[in-house]
């Protein structure tokens, strides 16, 4: 037998997490690269606050600019002190050169107040900025589009990571315009003061760039190559520690089987995670032999230089520091290069993320559907999961009158909740047409179908709102108590409601302090409530009473019957019972249309809805377990 749990190794890799362009590209190539992502960080901060963005890249100019004319001060006080040696002449004469120096040193101080303060006030709005637009392309995306498992890892990346990376940016790019002004400054003195110091600090520098994006990219590559591991143990956490588990867990005594898988996947991506150690090690320890061989080779050019008498010890000294300066500056600048680098990656996954999302939004379209259309026509309809191998429906043609009480059936698999939210317009059809009247929905607005349309879902959504809020979150905009009160009495929400300790002023979430958790068929009942409350033209009942117990189950359905006297009616069920006095009742197997008639006719024909309704009507009889 398998050592390994069912499935957790077939967890699928991201498509774009198999796309490994980014991290073979040359360094100058991946530089290149950068202000992309510097001009996407820019054009966020700008949206957010002009003033703000403006003030920041100011006072970061000014810091770096402090720095290089302290620098060049500095280099005055060398001349004035060391020129034909100190004497307390040149002390007095050098003290206006030691006021500028110490008045750098003031500004620099100040100005580096001044870059705290505007980072801490445009840092924020910047993260707050960047949350909004994934907030918003996830909101305005289609349903079909959370069906895709890609679209779904993505859109975690691109909301943790990418938005990360964006507000981390903005520090690194700070560091990045202060300590490359400064680093200029430093090199253009070393320059000046003798040309051969200069190519020996441009390799240090060189050096330090290829190391820090070289790990960089090594980093990258890993996460790449970890995500799938991390999606299995993140599998294999909520299945140990999530409380839907926690009765088969116990009950199946599964507790040291899932401690061993989640520990067998944490080992190897703990092997990983050192191996890829060790080459950046490797990598960095690379680039900082390289760079001290360019520093040690400054040094010895400077050596040379006062040993021939090629250059003065006042110069000597400034080119010292110049070199100190200019060492610093380039750690400096060298960290901001490399982690902007390294968060371009993942800034990218968030700008795929903005992209992908607003190319599967919900378009806007001035085709409106009708708000209670009189017929619901499906022509040669087929629909495919995104990456399922063959379609979920397949050549369905099917029309629904208004006011028509249509039950869907069928094996698990047939298609029965697929064809529900393709009549609803939940669904866009991969070919053929769904149309309400004469529109067409691939052409409508999505809104005005959405709007005509009620839910009631087998696993309703357990929203963390109050119990009332939960019933009239179904019609925000409407507000109609005697509707509320029959939607909750229909659907048998009234008995839950009286069970709260706050009534419908409770809130239904463990999260909040005096909130209340619901079971299964208790929330089934708020669910059902929610959709009549909406009272739209078009329900969908997908499984309605699936957690119901039998009283409640009819109470439920006398509700659903009552209200389905105006509206058209899809209900999706395995509970052929309830569903005899539906008008038309639909045979699903495989994803196509086999039968269809009332349950007398289908009865009568004797083909597949006749022998799914006798082994139901057999368990009745005591014939499934009849010795």
């Amino acid at each position: 037998m398998s050592t390994v749990l069912i499935g957790v190794e077939n967890v699928a890799t991201p498509k774009w997490a198999r796309r490994r362009a980014g991290t073979s590209v040359s360094l100058g190539k991946a530089l290149r690269s950068l202000p992309s992502a510097v001009a996407m960080v820019v054009q966020l901060a700008w949206r957010t606050s002009p003033r703000l963005t403006v003030l920041a890249g100011v006072v970061h100019v000014l810091s770096g600019c402090v720095t290089a004319f302290g620098l060049l001060a500095t280099a005055d006080v060398f001349a004035a002190l060391l020129r034909d040696g100190p004497t307390p002449q040149r002390i007095v004469e050098a003290l206006p050169a030691l006021a500028v120096v110490v008045g750098s040193f003031v500004v620099r101080a100040l100005l580096d107040t001044a870059v705290a303060a505007v980072e801490s006030s445009l840092r924020p709005r910047v993260t707050r900025e960047a949350n909004d637009e994934v907030t918003a392309v996830l909101v305005r995306a289609s349903l079909l589009a959370f069906e895709d498992a890609d679209f779904r890892e993505l859109a975690r990346q691109g909301g943790r990571r990418g938005v990360r990376s964006l507000e981390s940016s903005l520090r690194y790019l700070a560091d990045l315009v202060s300590g490359g002004i400064s680093l200029i400054a430093a090199v253009v003195t070393v320059g000046l003061l003798n040309p051969w110091l200069a190519p020996a600090l441009l390799l240090a520098a060189f050096a330090n760039a290829w190391a820090s994006a070289r790990a960089s990219k090594l980093r990258y590559e890993h996460f790449l190559d970890s995500v799938t591991r991390n999606t299995r143990k993140g599998v294999v956490e909520e299945v140990a520690t999530d409380r839907d588990f926690a009765l088969e867990r116990h009950a199946l005594t599964l507790q040291e089987r899932l401690l061993a898988e989640h520990r067998r996947i944490a080992d190897s991506l703990v092997a990983d995670e050192i191996r890829m150690a060790h080459r950046t090690n490797l990598v960095r320890l690379t680039g900082r032999a390289l760079a001290g061989v360019g520093t040690a080779i400054a040094y010895v050019v400077l050596g040379l230089l006062l040993h021939t008498g090629g250059m003065e010890l006042a110069l000597a000294g400034t080119a010292v520091l110049a070199m100190r300066t200019g060492f610093s500056s380039l750690a400096t600048t060298t960290r901001a290069v490399n982690s902007l680098y390294e968060d371009s990656f993942y800034i990218d996954f968030y700008r795929k993320l903005l992209v992908e999302g607003a190319e599967r939004a919900q378009g806007s379209s001035p085709v409106k559907a009708p708000a209670d259309p009189s017929h619901i026509t499906l022509t040669d309809v087929s629909f495919t999961y995104p990456g399922a191998p063959k379609p979920a429906l397949l050549d369905v043609n099917l029309t629904v009158a208004k006011g028509e009480v249509i039950a869907l059936v069928g094996e698990n698999g047939s298609g029965k909740t697929t064809l529900g939210k393709v009549l609803t317009g939940l669904f866009p059809a991969s070919s053929g047409t769904v149309a309400w009247d004469d529109v067409d929905l691939a052409t409508a607005d999505p809104h005005s179908v959405h709007s005509s349309i009620a839910v009631i879902a087998q696993d309703p959504a357990q929203w963390p709102m109050t119990a009332r809020h939960n019933v009239t979150v179904g019609r925000l905009e409407r507000d109609d108590e005697d509707a509320w009160q029959q939607a909750v009495a229909k659907s048998g929400a009234d008995e839950v409601l009286a069970s709260l300790p706050a009534g419908p002023d409770t809130v239904l979430s463990r999260q909040f302090n005096d909130g209340q958790d619901l079971s299964g068929g208790q929330w089934q009942r708020m669910g059902i409530a929610r959709g009549m409350y909406r009272d739209a033209a078009v329900l969908v009942a997908d499984e309605p009473t699936a957690a119901l117990d039998a009283k409640a189950e009819a109470r439920v359905f006398e509700g659903l019957r009552e209200a389905t006297a105006r509206r058209t009616t899809i209900l999706v069920t395995h509970r052929l019972a309830n569903i005899r006095n539906a008008d038309r009742i639909v045979v699903l197997d495989q994803g196509r249309i086999i039968e269809q008639g009332t349950h007398e006719e289908l009865m009568a024909l004797r083909g597949h809805y006749f022998e799914l309704f006798e082994l139901q009507a057999a368990a009745y009889r005591g014939g499934l377990l009849a010795s």
